[in-house]
């Protein structure tokens, strides 16, 4: 337990960021599992509904990804290892499905 009213403080601080942290975190996983459950709906049966929604759950991936990167919630790479991640995965696809 914090013996001075400072240390009392930043414990208040941290536990208070912690929290804040985790949910930006849980949004990011949960935007990343959505995208990919569509990327796997859109592989089964292309069509051109299905790769907007892939393209618009992309982009908000990516959004929740680079605002969790500015508030220093993740470190930059990898932020930007996540991204990769994203785009190499329907990447793969369009090259496929062009061949």
């Amino acid at each position: 337990m914090a013996n001075t009213k400072s240390a009392l403080k930043r414990a208040q601080i941290a536990e208070r960021n912690r929290l804040r942290n985790k949910a930006y975190k849980s949004a990011v996983k949960t935007l990343m599992k959505k995208y990919l459950s569509a990327v796997d709906v859109y592989a089964a049966n292309p069509s051109s509904d299905l790769e907007n929604e892939v393209q618009s759950r992309l982009s908000a991936a990516v959004s929740k990804i680079d605002k969790a990167v500015k508030r220093g919630v993740l470190h930059p790479n990898n932020g930007a290892r996540k991204k990769s991640r994203l785009a190499r995965k329907l990447k793969s696809l369009t090259q496929f499905a062009a061949e």
